[in-house]
């Protein structure tokens, strides 16, 4: 075994070793949570003073298997860091995220979602074991045939069944770029139609498509974007400088084209927070040249709005131009794609919020998975929109009426963001007994938080 291997695999023992004493120390009447230089939730939570458990040891690549095509990476490793590790051997996880601190962990126990989601699903999926922390204090081993039940419920159980503190992925080959096509469509119903059957068919006028999302930008004005890998060389576009990539996308003609290294197309969306870092400026072009280009990530601009909540910023300079105080409506939602024309349609006339964006997924198996029961084989379109609106006359009105309609229409809501479902619902929603059997026998002294009261009563 290679001495580098030897290395990380000691390293990553010895950060489970203080992972673990560091949750025996702590109170027993302290919720247990991690110790995280970044958070990509956004979910208003009450302070803890609590001291975080340390994962100083759980960030990195353990190993990674090139022939067979695995990784073993520690949880707390974000994307950027495996992505780099894996892309010198030509291969990359099944699915990765579009922002780069997301962690491995992080994805599989709160869902995780991108272009590859339309043949490769969701990143859990990928997972073939996970060595747990559960809320007895133990670590276990975690597969489709060992420890099954709490395998099956820790996608969306978010941290309150445990933490993943080593997880083996598959992986897939990739080369070195991605031909990109941007297709304008004039209304919302031609435009998922035109997704549908890529979906059905895995490719667009007889050419396989590697990656599938879109953009709409109005109830007229929408793009299905694909990109094909390919090891063709050639000039390539690079939108970590001045370019901005979701304003590349908008078009007059009907069919545009582009290229990317396949590291740019993976973290196309990273630079500019897809487009919320209009928000802080970032992309006028007197104040984008001065912005430092290690500050224009979404790490940064998530930094960046956590000071703006917490000193209220938004809201005093809506109320010194005379307007109310605003609501925050960032969340993603699963709506099966027979429906999805609907949602939209409706969501332009009731919700003041633009572009949006669009990601279809389908389960890549038959399996299901009980805190996210979205149906296998069935095709469903993630549709994410991240803005505010004006208040309404009670606490998150327009999310609740998002919520409402979302369950109208058969879909589902991820839970990284504010929510406000009843405890019935919710349990009706997202596998309540199926959860609070497993929470039981892995959590019996309820040392983690309920995902009820993580999610829904921001603890």
């Amino acid at each position: 075994m290679p001495a580098a291997v030897v290395d990380a695999q000691s390293a990553h023992a010895a950060g489970v070793q203080r992972l673990v004493q560091s949750y025996q120390a702590a109170p027993a009447t302290t919720p247990i949570r991690l110790a995280k230089a970044t958070s990509n939730l956004f979910r208003t939570r009450a302070a803890n003073n609590g001291r975080g458990l340390d994962t100083s040891g759980l960030t990195g690549v353990i190993a990674i298997d090139a022939e067979a095509r695995t990784a073993d990476v520690a949880g707390m490793c974000t994307y950027d860091d495996l992505v780099a590790a894996t892309l010198c051997r030509g291969l990359a996880p099944l699915v990765v995220p579009q922002l780069k601190t997301i962690t491995l962990g992080g994805a599989v126990t709160g869902l995780g979602i991108e272009s590859t989601s339309f043949r490769n699903g969701l990143p859990h999926e990928s997972v073939l074991e996970m060595d747990i922390l559960t809320g007895a204090g133990e670590i276990l081993t975690a597969s489709p045939g060992q420890n099954a039940d709490v395998y099956r419920a820790f996608p969306n159980s978010y941290g309150t069944l445990g933490y993943a503190v080593r997880l083996r992925i598959e992986l897939e080959a990739v080369k070195p770029f991605v031909a990109l096509t941007q297709v304008r469509f004039h209304s919302v119903i031609d435009l998922v139609a035109a997704m549908d059957g890529i979906m059905a068919t895995g490719s667009l006028d007889g050419v396989l498509v590697d990656y599938l999302d879109g953009v709409v930008f109005s109830a007229d004005e929408g793009y299905v974007c694909v990109g094909r890998q390919t090891s063709a060389p050639g000039p390539v576009s690079d939108y970590t400088g001045q370019q901005i990539y979701y304003r590349s996308i908008q078009h007059d003609r009907g069919v545009t084209d582009d290229r990317l290294t396949i590291h740019d197309d993976l973290w196309r969306w990273d630079t500019d927070w897809f487009w919320c870092s209009e928000a802080f400026g970032a992309q006028h072009p007197l104040i984008r040249r001065v912005w430092p280009g290690r500050y224009r990530r979404s790490s940064f601009y998530g930094k960046l709005m956590r000071i703006e909540q917490r000193f209220q910023i938004g809201d005093r300079i809506e109320k010194l131009n005379g307007r109310p105080p605003c609501e925050r409506i960032v969340q993603d939602v699963e709506v099966p794609i027979a429906r999805c024309a609907e949602f939209l349609d409706w969501f332009l006339r009731a919700v003041p919020i633009t572009p949006i964006w669009l990601c279809p997924l389908r389960l890549k198996g038959d399996d299901r998975w009980p805190l996210y029961p979205i149906r296998p084989g069935q095709n469903y379109v993630n549709v994410g929109f991240w803005s505010t609106v004006p208040v309404g006359s009670s606490d998150g009105a327009t999310n609740r009426l998002i919520e409402r309609k979302v369950g109208e229409l058969d879909g589902h809501k991820s839970l990284y963001s504010d929510s406000y479902y009843s405890r019935p619902e919710f349990d009706e929603l997202y596998g309540g007994d199926s959860y609070r059997t497993t929470k039981k026998r892995y959590d019996p002294d309820s040392r983690l938080l309920d995902l009820y009261s993580k999610a829904v009563q921001r603890r």
